[in-house]
C-alpha cells in the first residue's frame, strides 16, 4: 500500500517528537547568537573576511590552476581589493567634500521645496514628543552636543572603522593562505563515511552557492552604478560618478539600501535642479533603475540557486542590522541562504529549511 502524501513529508523531513529536542535547541540558538552579539567587534572581522574569501575564490582557482604559488596569489588577491577600495576612496574623496561643504548652504533651499513634506512630519514629531513627555512625565532633557563631543565621536569611529578594516584584511589574507585546511581537519574527524560525505557536500554547496550570489550581485551593483551615474549625468547633477557609486554600495543593502536612496537622490535633485518636477526625475530615474534589476534581472539569474521567503529575508535584516549594524545589514541575506543550505542537507533541520524556502519564480528559458 503506497504511503500518504503526509507519511511521505514526514518521513522526508521528520518533525522532532520530543518536545524537549525543540527547547533545548532554542536555548543553544539564543545562547549562540547572544554570544556572537557580546563577541560582535571581535567576530565582525572574521566573518567579513569569511564572506570576502568565498567573493574572491574564484580568482584563487584560476590562479592555483596557474599553477601560482598560495603566497602569492593571497597577495594579489588582497592587493587588487585593496587597489580598489582606495581607487574609489581616493575618487570620491573631492566630490563628496564638495558636497559636505555646499551642504549647509543648500538647506535653507531644501527645506523650502519640501514645505509641503516637512509640515505634516512636523505636526506628527510635536505630538509624538507630546505624548512621550505625557508618558514619562517630563523627564530631564539631554545636554546638546558640543564640537568637542562631535570631534571625538567622530575620531572615535574612524578609529574603530580603521581598527576592524585593518583585522578583516588580515584575517581574510589568512583564510586565502589556509585554504581548505579547516575543510580537511573538519573531515578527518568525522566518525562515519557519511558524516564526512555530508560535511563536503554542505561546504562544497556554500562556497559555490554564496560565491555566485556574491558575484551576480556585485556585477549586478555594478551595472545598477553605471545606469544610475549616466542618468544624473543626463540629467545635469553634478558629480554623477559620486551617485554612481553610492548606488553601486547601497544595492548592497536590500530594502534599506534603495530606500534610502530614494530619499537621498529626492534631496539631491530638490538641491541641484529646476524646475520642481526635474528635481523629482533622480528619484524617478533610480526607482526605474532599481525595479528593473531588483525585480527581473537578478531574480532571473539567482532564482534556480535562491528562493528564500520574503517575510523571512526582511526578518533576518531587521535582526542583523540589530545584532552588527550595517555589516550585518549587508550580510543578512547571505547568512539567510548558509542556514537553509545547512538545513536542507542535516535531517533534523530539513523541515527548517522547507520553512525558509520562498515560493520559486517561473523563469524564462530559451
Amino acid at each position: 500500500m503506497a504511503n500518504s502524501p503526509d507519511q511521505r513529508i514526514k518521513e522526508d523531513m521528520p518533525l522532532p517528537e520530543d518536545p524537549s529536542h525543540v527547547f533545548q535547541g532554542g536555548l543553544l540558538a539564543i545562547a549562540v547568537l547572544a554570544c556572537m552579539y557580546i563577541a560582535k567587534e571581535a567576530l565582525l572581522p572574521i566573518v567579513l573576511a569569511f564572506f570576502l574569501k568565498l567573493l574572491v575564490q574564484p580568482a584563487m582557482n584560476v590562479l592555483k590552476r596557474l599553477r601560482v604559488p598560495r603566497v602569492l596569489a593571497a597577495l594579489l588577491a588582497l592587493a587588487l581589493l585593496l587597489g580598489v577600495i582606495v581607487g574609489l576612496v581616493d575618487l570620491l574623496s573631492s566630490p563628496a567634500s564638495s558636497w559636505a561643504q555646499r551642504l549647509p548652504q543648500g538647506l535653507p533651499r531644501l527645506q523650502e521645496r519640501v514645505r509641503f513634506i516637512s509640515q505634516p512630519l512636523e505636526s506628527m514629531t510635536r505630538l509624538f514628543k507630546h505624548a512621550q513627555s505625557a508618558m514619562v512625565g517630563g523627564g530631564s532633557q539631554s545636554a546638546p552636543h558640543n564640537g568637542t563631543d562631535i570631534q571625538q565621536l567622530l575620531l572615535s569611529t574612524a578609529h574603530h572603522f580603521a581598527s576592524g578594516f585593518v583585522w578583516t584584511l588580515l584575517m581574510l589574507f589568512f583564510l586565502l593562505l589556509a585554504g581548505d585546511t579547516f575543510l580537511r581537519r573538519l573531515v578527518e574527524v568525522m566518525p562515519t563515511f557519511g558524516d564526512k560525505r555530508q560535511v563536503i557536500d554542505i561546504a562544497q554547496q556554500v562556497e559555490s552557492d554564496i560565491s555566485v550570489y556574491l558575484i551576480t550581485i556585485s556585477i549586478m551593483n555594478t551595472l545598477v552604478g553605471i545606469a544610475t551615474g549616466l542618468a544624473m549625468w543626463g540629467l545635469g547633477l553634478p558629480n554623477p560618478l559620486l551617485w554612481g557609486v553610492v548606488a553601486f554600495m547601497l544595492n548592497y543593502v536590500p530594502i534599506f539600501g534603495p530606500i534610502s536612496g530614494m530619499v537621498l537622490f529626492l534631496a539631491v535633485g530638490m538641491l541641484s535642479l529646476d524646475p520642481l518636477w526635474k528635481a523629482f526625475m533622480p528619484m524617478a530615474v533610480y526607482i526605474c533603475v532599481h525595479l528593473i534589476e531588483g525585480e527581473a534581472v537578478t531574480p532571473m539569474l539567482l532564482a534556480r540557486r535562491f528562493t528564500l521567503n520574503p517575510v523571512l529575508v526582511m526578518a533576518s535584516l531587521l535582526f542583523w542590522d540589530w545584532m552588527w549594524g550595517i555589516p550585518g545589514a549587508v550580510l543578512a541575506v547571505p547568512l539567510l541562504a548558509i542556514f537553509k543550505i545547512i538545513c536542507d542537507r542535516v535531517r533534523p533541520l530539513m523541515a527548517l529549511g522547507h520553512f525558509i524556502q520562498g515560493e520559486r519564480r517561473r523563469v524564462w528559458e530559451p
